[in-house]
């Protein structure tokens, strides 16, 4: 019999649903995960500008942003909760076995949730009623709670990869825990900041993009201008830095996860002198079709030299790696999130020329198109990571020490198939409110803003100075300007 259908049919019904449950809530919760842990950031780098050089569309922005930020977080909260709920729901015997020993990380996660949650509340409240400085500094937390959540569920996730800090009593269970052991694994560091990275250019070239298609369109003023240059900006600088870290996590799992890397690049066999595929497919006998084979460059990535010695699949038994359909799902993942991350450094580098040497914005309206698509391409690179690293991982849950087949839940698979079609309507009913929100937020933004080009009172919130009360209006006398300075200036400039 296949060797792959052998292996399917010793695992329980219950698997198949409940990853396929697990991977949608994950897969739809990781897209608001990157506004969520760099968003803060973003805007309070843009409201840092608004103070520095009184510039109110830069405040107007930061406003904006904020407002959209909160609104976000909302939804990545309650996306997040079922995440949560499905590990002890889907995954009872991870946390019955081995939760007291990786569990801290969710409980980072959620006090971080918490502090983010109220941080938010504040920064959102003290537009107009606290003072400017006071506001900016009640705001700067922000990012640093949306780190830690960062740090709560990375440390989770790589102690599966790596676990450590525990000892196994004669029956197997784990005592003696060591937290700090148990956080930071050798696999947390490269995980963490490749995350981290991963997830501000994300946010950064997402919200560029918004404002690259409004400037497609003829909306080349100064509000455009600058909502585009903060966020692409930020970008551009890390992601150069996000190849570097992309690679030294490659490296990591090469040591710390040999099994891995051989179904990321397609190797069966240990052995020197190994090609690299570009895309291809493995089949169960241990050839590849299709791609594009490069002789000798696995190695070479590898250890820098065409003698290295790369693991093969074939150096653990077949019930103890990934099968040829995993591995290749994997390594086409992670082949697609280096294309995309190597056309965000060639887009990177084009904007990075015509600023820092022709001293303005690239003129050319394919690098707007371009950089339109950046955020959808770097969400999708967001998504293949995970691919990645938890397809490659199988079929273990705890890397060597527990399968997926030993932890998944005893509910009847009829049960989970109805669970995932609901949670599936469920989560298009979520987002589709979310976007209808944030487009309704971005009409009525525009409204005003045209009211107030058109020297029309309006009694929109950003049509008063961001800081201290609303001024009064009397109705037989608006004033002629909004004062927000949402308009182009004189010289263009930024």
């Amino acid at each position: 019999m296949h060797t792959t259908v052998t292996l399917l049919a010793d695992v329980p019904a219950q698997l198949l649903p409940a990853r396929e449950l697990m991977a949608f809530t994950l897969a739809s919760h990781i897209i608001l995960v990157p506004f969520g842990v760099a968003l803060p950031l973003i805007t309070l780098v843009m409201h840092y500008r608004g103070l520095r050089w009184n510039d109110p569309v830069a405040l107007l922005l930061a406003r904006r942003w904020s407002a959209v930020m909160a609104v976000q977080f909302a939804v990545g909260v309650v996306t997040g909760t079922v995440l949560s709920f499905e590990f002890g729901l889907l995954w009872p015997g991870l946390m019955g076995k081995w939760g007291g020993v990786f569990g801290i990380g969710f409980g980072v996660e959620a006090w971080a949730f918490f502090l983010e949650a109220v941080l938010i509340a504040i920064y959102l409240y003290g537009w107009r009623r606290l003072k400017p400085r006071t506001h900016f500094l009640l705001g700067l937390p922000l990012p640093a709670a949306a780190l830690l959540g960062a740090f709560g569920i990375l440390a989770a996730n790589a102690w599966m990869n790596t676990p450590q800090g525990f000892t196994l009593d004669a029956d197997g269970n784990p005592e003696d825990v060591h937290i700090w052991s148990a956080i930071f694994t050798p696999m947390f560091g490269p995980q963490y900041w490749h995350f981290v990275v991963a997830m501000l250019i994300t946010a950064g070239y997402t919200v560029a993009g918004v404002y690259a298609v409004g400037w497609l369109r003829g909306r080349r003023d100064r509000y455009h201008r600058l909502g585009f240059t903060v966020p692409f900006t930020l970008a551009a600088v890390f992601t150069p830095v996000q190849f570097l870290l992309g690679d030294s996590i490659a490296r990591s799992v090469f040591h710390k996860q040999p099994v891995k890397f051989a179904a990321t690049e397609l190797v069966w066999r240990t052995d020197t002198h190994v090609p690299e595929y570009i895309f291809g497919r493995l089949h169960p006998d241990g050839s590849v079709s299709g791609g594009i084979r490069i002789p000798q460059f696995d190695s070479i990535l590898a250890g820098f030299t065409p003698g290295t010695k790369v693991t093969g699949l074939t150096s653990v038994p077949a019930d103890d790696r990934p099968t040829p359909a995993q591995a290749t799902l994997a390594h086409w993942a992670f082949d697609l999130m280096v294309v995309i991350g190597s056309l965000l450094i060639l887009l990177a580098l084009w904007y990075g020329w015509c600023r820092l040497r022709q001293h303005r914005l690239p003129a050319s309206p394919w690098f707007f198109r371009a950089a339109a698509c950046a955020g959808v391409a770097s969400v999708i690179a967001v998504e293949c990571g995970w691919i990645t690293a938890e397809v490659g991982r199988q079929p273990w849950i705890v890397y060597r020490h527990m399968r997926i087949a030993e932890a998944v839940t005893a509910t009847r698979s009829t049960s989970l198939w109805i669970m995932l079609g609901l949670v599936i309507v469920v989560y298009v009913f979520i987002f589709g409110s979310l976007l209808a929100v944030l487009l309704k937020m971005r009409t009525g933004w525009r409204l005003a803003d045209a009211r107030r080009a058109a020297g029309e009172w309006t009694d929109e919130p950003e049509s008063d100075t961001p800081y201290g009360p609303r001024a009064r209006v009397p109705a037989d006398d608006p004033p002629s300007d909004g004062g927000t300075g949402a308009g182009p200036d004189e010289d263009g400039r930024p």
